[in-house]
């Protein structure tokens, strides 16, 4: 086994692009309806109630860490915690995801949006982060902390829920690229203010979700979108834990998104990790990329393309710097079978001497 670079585990040191004894996995949505624990332990309450009691939080962070067998636990919450917790109006419906009882149209509406202060608008998130890093200590395995991107989160703001075309969000970075601006200020210290809490409490990494940024030209992120991440990033560089990025859709920001500040780049399923770290540029690390839609697949199908991914991340001599991931979330209709197959047939594929 290689000598581990430096302390951390091979999650923290696959993001640096150091040695590591084996290439890590984890999966986006890992806790979820795919598990029968997560519904027994769930039940059918609000999600937002369920982040907020942290026991029940960590219990659910940690499931399938056992099930599955992965190097890293990512932290049973949502992005719009923060909005929510400071009263702008969100919830989460069942099955369609963050809702607005007012959406964002005006400048009026920055008022809605007051600085988080984590220790008191939300300070379950940062006691589940504490339960669930006392529980993984010593293990190997990771805690991952997580934000919304602005971006992101300021589209569900705007549209008002989830959105196919992102016309209203668009419209209004177009139209009044002022008051987008004070939107995504308004943002960045919410993200900030909220991925400090997770880190100070024990997060060992963190990863911004830019999920809806594939819906944007590569002009218009750069112009729009980018300097608030970048923002982001600059925001906890001090704090000194690996970074992530990740969206879908985003082959054609690739490059762009490897300016952002992070340590590591997620790729969605469409993008071959080689092309992705051509495009990415020197220097970063890369997160991906298995298709979800295949974790209903049989595991012939599933085992192929498991290697080739390994394979296409270890293209041209750049093997280390890659955390095995989805190319997105698991569905719940997922095999979970297959998704422990997954872990382990990476972990066997990818051990060093």
């Amino acid at each position: 086994m290689i000598p581990p670079a430096g302390a951390g585990t091979d999650l923290e040191r696959a993001c640096l692009g150091q040695p590591v004894s084996r290439t890590p996995v984890w999966f986006m949505r890992q806790a979820g309806r795919a598990l029968p624990e997560y519904r027994a332990a769930r039940g059918t309450g609000s999600i937002l109630s369920a982040i907020a009691d942290a026991p029940l939080a960590a219990e659910l962070t940690l499931q399938p860490v056992r099930r599955y067998g992965v190097d890293a636990a990512i932290l049973f919450s949502d992005i719009v915690v923060p909005v929510h917790a400071i009263g702008f109006g969100v919830d989460i419906e069942p099955g369609r995801g963050p809702v607005m009882a007012q959406p964002f149209r005006s400048a009026a509406d920055l008022s809605r949006l007051r600085p988080l202060e984590p220790e008191t608008d939300v300070p379950y998130v940062a006691e589940t982060v504490r339960l669930v890093a006392r529980e993984l200590a010593g293990t190997g395995v990771a805690l991952i902390g997580f934000a919304g991107a602005p971006f992101t989160v300021a589209s569900y703001l705007v549209e008002g829920g989830p959105s196919r075309t992102f016309a209203k969000v668009k419209s209004l970075m177009h139209a009044d690229p002022g008051l987008w601006a004070a939107l995504m200020d308004r943002l960045t210290a919410m993200a900030v203010a909220s991925l400090r809490a997770q880190i100070e409490a024990g997060a060992q990494a963190v990863q911004l979700f830019d999920s809806w940024a594939g819906s944007l030209s590569p002009a218009e992120y750069a112009r729009f979108v980018l300097p608030a991440t970048q923002a982001v990033f600059a925001g906890i560089a001090d704090l000194g834990v690996p970074t992530i990025v990740f969206g879908v859709g985003t082959g054609e920001l690739l490059g762009l998104m490897g300016t952002a500040g992070s340590h590591v780049v997620g790729v969605d399923w469409r993008v071959p990790l080689d092309e992705a770290r051509r495009r990415i540029g020197a220097g970063h690390a890369v997160q991906g990329n298995l298709d979800p839609a295949l974790c209903t697949a049989p595991w012939s199908v599933v085992e192929q393309a498991t290697r080739e991914v390994l394979a296409s991340a270890a293209a041209n001599g750049s093997g280390s710097g890659h955390i095995f991931n989805l190319g997105h979330g698991v569905p719940p209709e997922a095999d979970i079978a297959i998704l422990g197959a997954v872990a382990d047939l990476v972990h066997a594929e990818s051990a060093r001497e």
